[in-house]
């Protein structure tokens, strides 16, 4: 039997949880994270909290940034998109960190792993820091921007998520951070900039991300889908993805304000088996959610930047919303 419908509807949250924190620039530009002005001063930039970046411009080049993310949730939205209490409330921390390497000057590859640790009140811990699904990324920029003739950077993503975080015969519900299937991920992005009154600078991303499972999840006892001891079946991730866009305005080459606002939907996952010789057989609730992320950027240099924000949900149905701070280091070698 279930012990945590939330848990088993969250499993498209757990999937997409290196899709949510994308500030490095490892920029699509004319030079990596910088955009000649036309005075000929160089605009830096971090990247927003959320957009994806595209396959970086010269071959060889390498990004790393490390990410602090503190996760606490503050509510649920139920079907009709209304609010309402959520208790226990899973508060985590979590580390996620993208390391980014050019191929060529318009293929570049992206792993992204994410380490957590969450807690409930009344409830346990997770038995330690755990480590999640990890996604690996191949990206294509089919299109180099030219900013004079107002034509954007156009980039694609195919990859694989490969199912590495625990998922099934848990010790602890808390332990719970993959998924248990290969996810194949797909992605479209364009990123273009624009020179304002005053010399400003003004960048805008657009994206969309489709994920979906090739794989179904083998599932006993306690697994991340919200199943007990005695539990004996197998699940099916249901699909899921984010679209939305992002601004960025430059307010000298050091700082720049960021915003992102991104639409988020899920299937549900279809879970089968049983449990105490009773069959199961379900489908969770669709899911769906308005995202928006407000940050500030400061940049050192073309290579080195560091971004703060916190993201949040202001609507939605079926799914719990919280408030993320969150803090970046950007570096590209």
């Amino acid at each position: 039997m279930y012990k945590n419908l939330w848990v088993f509807m969250s499993i498209p949250a757990l999937l997409s949880m290196p899709m949510a924190a994308h500030a490095a620039d490892t920029s699509t530009d004319e030079t990596s994270s910088t955009q000649v002005l036309q005075n000929s001063k160089p605009q830096w930039y971090t990247g927003s909290l959320v957009s994806p970046s595209g396959a970086m411009t010269q071959k060889g080049m390498f990004a790393w940034e490390p990410y602090m993310t503190y996760s606490q949730p503050v509510g649920y939205l139920n079907s009709n998109g209304s609010s309402g209490p959520l208790h226990p409330r899973q508060k985590a921390v979590s580390n996620f960190t993208l390391y980014k390497y050019s191929i060529t000057d318009s293929i570049s590859i992206q792993l992204t792993p994410v380490i957590s640790y969450r807690w409930k009140k009344g409830d346990n811990t997770s038995s330690g820091l755990k480590f999640g699904d990890l996604p690996v990324d191949l990206m294509w920029r089919y299109v180099d921007a030219d900013p004079k003739r107002y034509i954007p950077a156009l980039s694609i993503f195919a990859g694989m998520a490969f199912p590495t975080g625990d998922y099934n015969k848990l010790g602890r519900t808390q332990d719970g951070v993959g998924a248990g299937a290969y996810t194949f991920r797909l992605a479209l992005t364009e990123q273009s900039t624009y020179t304002l009154p005053g010399q400003h600078e003004l960048r805008l991303r657009v994206w969309s991300t489709f994920r979906r499972a090739v794989t179904t999840a083998h599932l006993h006892d306690v697994t991340s889908y919200g199943t007990t001891s005695g539990f004996k079946g197998r699940a099916q991730p249901g699909m899921y993805g984010e679209s939305g866009f992002s601004l960025e305005f430059a307010i000298n080459q050091r700082w720049v304000l960021a915003l992102d606002l991104a639409r988020d939907w899920a299937n549900g996952a279809h879970l089968r088996g049983s449990n105490a010789g009773k069959k199961i057989d379900t489908i969770a609730a669709s899911s769906g959610d308005w995202q928006i992320a407000p940050a500030i950027e400061y940049n050192w240099s073309p290579q080195f930047g560091v971004i703060a924000g916190v993201s949040t949900y202001f609507a939605g149905h079926n799914t719990g919303f919280d408030v993320s701070p969150q803090v970046a280091f950007n570096s590209v070698f």
